[in-house]
């Protein structure tokens, strides 16, 4: 998840709430247990900061059937003022798209040539 840096402190880049919309993004369909084992985070903590991001405009949540799909608005502001006039989703496309390519490019774990575990 993240580093220790010289001072023995630990942080990331993004805060929850980033690592959750990255997510997301990139699988819109993803239940809250996965996108909590992804961003490191709660379930609890992942049912909040999704109410936040759709109370805030940034995702709409639509039920289809028993699953829920999300909606990124990459139209929404950053909201920090250093960020001012930029728009999220040119940021959620690299990020989303980047981890989209790492995992295409790691072979599956625990599977040899044959293709089953442990060949």
């Amino acid at each position: 998840m993240s580093e220790s840096d010289e001072r023995g402190g630990a942080w990331t880049l993004l805060t929850g709430h980033g690592h959750v919309l990255v997510e997301i993004a990139r699988n819109p369909e993803a239940r809250i247990r996965d996108i909590a084992a992804v961003a490191g985070l709660t379930e609890r903590a992942v049912q909040a900061i999704v109410a936040d991001l759709e109370a805030a405009g940034y995702l709409t949540r639509t039920r289809n059937g028993r699953r829920t799909v999300y909606s990124v608005h990459g139209d929404k502001l950053f909201r920090h003022s250093a960020q001012e006039g930029h728009r999220i989703g040119p940021f959620l496309a690299l990020l989303a798209a980047a981890g989209d390519a790492e995992n295409r490019a790691e072979p599956e774990k625990g599977h040899g040539e044959g293709g089953q575990p442990g060949d």
